[in-house]
């Protein structure tokens, strides 16, 4: 067994560096806006990837007023903090953050079907 064991090749992993902590030299920080299909034509916008120190629970009040919809913030252990809106909103949160100055537009990534 032991022979066996010494000419098997290591696995590679080759998004090791991607997922590394320390690697943040050069990576852009991105604003993901997605949309998740709930049941029969109901769907979630959520928005994921702001900087820690904007508060959350105010952009959210100013998302709500501006697109008559309803929403909420959500802590999730792997991603932090998530804006979740009623129905699709990806185009109107994407220039409102725009034209709010929050974040530029090139670092927006709207994801979704």
């Amino acid at each position: 067994m032991s022979e066996l064991d010494d000419h098997i090749p290591t696995a590679f992993d080759p998004f090791a560096e991607a997922n590394a902590e320390d690697s943040s030299a050069g990576t852009k920080e991105y604003v993901h806006v997605r949309i998740q299909q709930r049941n029969g034509r109901k769907s979630l916008t959520t928005v994921q990837g702001l900087k820690k120190e904007y508060s959350y629970n105010k952009i959210l009040k100013d998302l709500k007023k501006e697109f008559c919809c309803n929403g909420t913030v959500v802590q999730d252990p792997e991603l932090g903090q998530v804006i979740q809106l009623q129905g699709d909103q990806r185009k109107n949160v994407s220039t409102f953050l725009v034209q709010a100055g929050i974040v530029k537009k090139e670092h927006i990534k709207i994801h979704g079907f």
